[in-house]
């Protein structure tokens, strides 16, 4: 008589979690059911807002007083724990299942050293019987390397990646079955990104870990995952192993979209009827903005040592007129310096930068003010960007009204931006927590295009974005090139963006530029490793294709 099998590490059926409302309760998952089982590494995929964060805050116990669960129910190995109180609820997320959250930054404690958060998470699991040794054995298992360094550092002192495998640490102190993943990567640069979730699987193989891992891009999940399953609007609208996403037609318009997403096609083309400038790869091959030899040091202080920070060493950059110049690399790499010392933000130590025919190295405060009429930037984060207090009409007619542009006439170029960036005028008077984070970026582009600018530098300004509201936003940068003759230097760390939008690519490693060139030279024939691997980690589009019935 064959036994029957075990019940999974994860059951939640049938699950409903509303959130209150000024009059009433509104749904925000609505009937899921999954499984997760040991050993097996399950992703949960949608974008910002369809219920999946809701969903992994009910299996813990952490709704907020504002959330309720309607129906359905939550087992772990087979003891429904739906309804069990929070201090019950609390040995079960040391001792049985671990969280890995988003944010590193927010999550780790800045004033407590690495060390010490490790073990006060062993000590809460293991009380009486832990030790120093005992949290670096868990830094080791998480990855980290030079562990007894690293025990003595604050969170500030770890680069991204660190920090997650130091989250990871912290999750695996209680001796987990289940680890719960949510968005752990989203932040991360492809290459650091690909190293984690590879280390998640080979956790899960090695120790038997079930993990559900939550993730806004299907490419990532494609990669690695037994099961997927796609979720929107509080619902499970597709579910399968990636082949059978990837090879059969799917029931979901959401899913398909996100699918097309995920495999990242070529060169986007403009939608609107104007076509780009005349400057664009013109004749005279005129260049809208030059950097050469450029030179930028810091020297950094923690833990009572200091070291010297080398983030541009030698750079140079030239931006050919109505054309998009990609500057890419890892964190670290000096892109964000580099973009920096472009827009007149930060002064080289050494080398000079032209806008057009002007130098901008040295530049007075009344001549640079002038020149930001030419050249406008666009950042990573538009929440913070963006004054919480203003409405988006007052947000947009900042620069107009800095430079004297014509009150009666203010309102009107106010909607003529809006409409621009695909918004209407039912935006003018919200405030930047109505809206999304597409929206919000939005309006941060156009507000950097309110002074009819022929430069604007774009650091990372679609990294923070669900990959589907990331296809808009790059679109609608292809149009607004093609409408106006834009040059852009656009700052990212992923290639596969870089497909969709670059004219000419230039890669940086370490502060020093290690390829650059046409993109089609260094995206389909890159002569560095660097580069290569750069493009091998690019999640999803490496390894499946779109099947032509999907996208007929």
């Amino acid at each position: 008589m064959t036994e029957p099998p075990p019940d999974p590490l994860l059951a939640i059926t049938d699950l409903a979690i509303d959130y209150r409302s000024r009059r009433a309760w509104v749904p925000a998952v609505d009937g899921v059911s999954l499984t997760v089982a040991p050993g097996e590494f399950v992703s949960l995929v949608g974008e910002s807002g369809c219920g999946k964060s809701t969903l992994i805050q009910g299996a813990l116990g952490l709704l907020p007083d504002a959330a309720r669960i309607r129906g359905g129910s939550i087992a772990y190995s087979g003891v429904d724990v739906t309804n069990w109180s929070d201090k019950r609820l609390t040995r079960v997320r040391g001792n049985y299942v671990g969280f890995v959250p988003q944010d590193p930054g927010t999550a780790l404690n800045p004033t407590k050293k690495i060390g010490r958060q490790v073990l006060e998470a062993v000590r809460f699991n293991s009380p009486g019987r832990a030790d120093r040794e005992d949290a670096l054995g868990y830094l080791r298992t998480a990855g980290l390397k030079d562990v007894e360094r690293l025990y003595e550092q604050y969170p500030h002192e770890l680069s991204g990646g660190m920090k997650q495998r130091a989250l990871i640490a912290i999750a695996l102190a209680g001796k987990p079955k289940l680890i719960l993943a949510d968005e752990p990567t989203s932040g991360l640069d492809v290459t650091v990104q690909r190293v984690i979730l590879d280390h998640l699987i080979e956790l899960s193989r090695s120790l038997e870990l079930g993990v559900l891992l939550v993730t806004h891009d299907l490419g990532v999940a494609l990669d690695r995952s037994d099961r997927i399953l796609v979720m929107r609007e509080g619902k499970i609208v597709e579910e399968g192993t990636a082949p059978e996403l990837v090879e059969r037609p799917l029931r979901s318009e959401y899913a398909r979209r996100l699918l097309a997403s995920a495999h990242r096609p070529g060169r986007l083309t403009p939608t609107k009827a104007q076509q780009r400038s005349a400057l664009l790869r013109s004749a005279d091959g005129s260049e809208a903005i030059v950097g050469r030899q450029l030179r930028k040091q810091y020297v950094v202080r923690g833990g009572g040592r200091s070291h010297v920070v080398r983030a541009l060493d030698g750079v140079g950059i030239a931006v050919r007129t109505g054309t998009t110049h990609a500057v890419v690399g890892e964190s670290g790499a000096g892109k964000s310096t580099l973009a920096s010392v472009l827009a007149g933000f930060v002064a080289p130590d050494a080398g000079v930068v032209h806008v057009g025919e002007v130098e901008l190295t040295g530049l007075g405060r009344g001549p640079l003010r002038e020149l930001r009429r030419r050249l406008q930037f666009v950042f990573q984060n538009p929440f913070t960007s963006l004054d919480p207090r203003f409405a988006v009409s007052r947000i947009i007619a900042e620069p107009l009204r800095a430079f004297g542009y014509p009150k009666r006439a203010l309102r009107a170029r106010v909607r003529e931006l809006l409409d621009a960036v695909s918004l209407g005028e039912e935006y003018l008077d919200r405030l930047p927590e109505q809206l999304s984070g597409g929206q919000r970026q939005r309006v941060a582009i156009a507000r950097a295009l309110a002074l009819n600018p022929e430069i604007l530098v774009l650091d990372e300004a679609v990294s923070a974005l669900d990959v589907s509201v990331q296809a808009q936003i790059l679109q609608l940068l292809v149009d607004l090139q093609a409408e106006f003759g834009l040059s852009y230097v656009f700052v990212t760390h992923d290639l596969g963006v870089v497909r969709q939008v670059a004219d000419d690519v230039t890669v940086m490693k370490d502060g020093a530029v290690v390829e650059s060139g046409p993109a089609d030279q260094v995206l389909h024939s890159p002569t560095h490793d660097y580069t290569r691997e750069l493009l091998a980690a690019i999640p999803g589009a490496h390894r499946y294709e779109t099947p032509s019935e999907q996208s007929a």
